[in-house]
């Protein structure tokens, strides 16, 4: 909540002689906590407290973002860590959404986050019990080892095991695999802004 507003608000108040004034600064100082109400909400559902969610997937965005409910009913959304799932709009897309929520979607999950991304998100690494789920997907085929943020935050030891998974998957033709021209989510996104531009 900006205070600075807050304080001109009720000093505006407090030093109005006229009715209209103090009425017109009554009315600033309730926009000004309206407006400071609505950008806690937003900003407190989108970022998690203490580095971990716990909670219900309610969402699943694509085949890397799901949003989770807490038992306080706050919302965070929250971009799997260290994979990038196809775009919805690219082949396998939908394939790799539906894999996601398939296997969370009113599951009780633990997210451990790493950081926030630019768009707000919590971006985290997904526990169902003991199943990394981000791992899961690069498994299964529904998503490439996103290398290049990923050696920011994994151990060599996780690293290496995702690589192992992509690899396997990929030697078996797995999910999106079946495309031995896959474009990669970052590729595919980067050729759509410059063909937008």
């Amino acid at each position: 909540m900006r205070r600075q507003s807050i304080l001109s608000a009720v000093m505006r108040l407090l030093n109005a002689r006229s009715g209209i004034a103090r009425l017109m600064a009554m009315v600033a100082l309730l926009l000004a906590l309206w407006a400071g109400w609505q950008w806690q909400g937003r900003g407190g559902q989108q970022r998690a407290a203490a580095g971990e969610i716990v909670g219900t997937v309610v969402g699943v965005s694509d085949g890397d973002t799901l949003t989770v409910l807490d038992a306080d009913h706050q919302r965070y959304k929250v971009r799997l860590a260290f994979i990038d799932a196809p775009e919805k709009s690219q082949p396998y897309g939908m394939r790799a959404k539906q894999a996601l929520s398939d296997l969370v979607y009113q599951q009780q999950v633990r997210v451990k986050v790493v950081e926030q991304d630019r768009y707000g998100r919590n971006v985290g690494q997904v526990w169902l019990g003991e199943q990394d789920v981000n791992f899961r997907q690069v498994q299964q085929g529904m998503a490439w080892h996103y290398q290049q943020y990923a050696r920011k935050g994994q151990s060599g030891e996780e690293f290496s095991r995702y690589e192992s998974a992509q690899s396997e998957a990929q030697g078996q033709g797995s999910g999106l695999w079946a495309d031995r021209s896959a474009e990669p989510p970052w590729q595919y996104r980067r050729n759509q802004r410059d063909g937008a531009g």
